[in-house]
């Protein structure tokens, strides 16, 4: 009776999770359908793609982390960043679209991980750029689609997220493979121009402060997942001559 009730429990479990998949589905697909622009996408992000954006808060763990999650959608990646919250870090997700808010403050507050009614989740409905807070954080994952934007908003949110990292501290973020030759085949002159001007605004970006890349090839479409650092203030010590001086 034990074994067929661990059995029949994974089995719903296991409904359960293809259900919500299905409904996130669903949901992507309609908000593509209001406004394909800031949605960005008409699937959530894979399992793969989840864990190579989080990437950098698995290799820190048992440590008290602030982390910002930027354009969440329906929580794909949010799910996979709770259960990696070790006591005392802290998530807050900035998410615009109210919708997707909405499904987010439901995670926040039903999550199994989260004990404390979702109190070391925070969401905020609002554009990253316009998030008024002091706290800085020691990774910020993105998911907001760049390739949508002009090549200002592209820059003011990088800018943003660089003076919201503490020094030293991590971003992630991502770009869909293959979607390039489309864009040039499909796009106006206009949208072509604007399309190559974000690109080379997010080149500058990587020159200067990347860390490392990988490919995830488990979504759809395949994504490239990029990591960047704010440096860290280099702390300069006496020069020789002074150095001896004091000793």
């Amino acid at each position: 009776m034990d074994n067929w009730t661990t059995s029949h429990d994974r089995v719903t479990s296991h409904n359960r999770v293809l259900a919500q998949r299905h409904a996130e589905g669903w949901m992507f697909l309609i908000e593509a359908a209001r406004d394909i622009r800031t949605t960005g996408a008409i699937a959530p992000s894979s399992r793969a793609l989840a864990r190579a954006l989080t990437d950098p808060v698995r290799t820190q763990p048992g440590r008290p982390l602030n982390i910002l999650e930027a354009g969440a959608g329906t929580g794909a990646v949010t799910r996979t960043l709770i259960p990696q919250l070790s006591p005392g870090s802290r998530l807050d997700i900035a998410e615009a679209n109210p919708r997707f808010a909405d499904r987010l403050h439901r995670l926040a507050h039903t999550h199994p991980h989260l004990t404390d009614h979702g109190r070391q989740v925070r969401i905020h409905t609002r554009r990253v750029e316009d998030l008024d807070t002091d706290r800085r954080y020691d990774v910020i994952v993105s998911g907001l689609p760049f390739a949508n934007f002009s090549p200002g908003q592209v820059a003011t949110i990088m800018d943003r997220y660089l003076e919201l990292l503490h020094p030293g501290g991590t971003l992630t973020y991502f770009a869909y493979l293959g979607t390039r030759r489309a864009r040039a085949l499909l796009a106006s002159r206009a949208q072509a121009r604007r399309h190559q001007a974000v690109e080379e605004v997010l080149a500058d970006y990587r020159r200067r402060y990347a860390t490392g890349c990988r490919t995830v090839w488990a979504n759809l479409p395949p994504a490239r997942v990029w990591q960047l650092s704010r440096p860290a203030p280099v702390v300069c010590g006496p020069a020789p001559a002074e150095a001896e001086a004091r000793r």
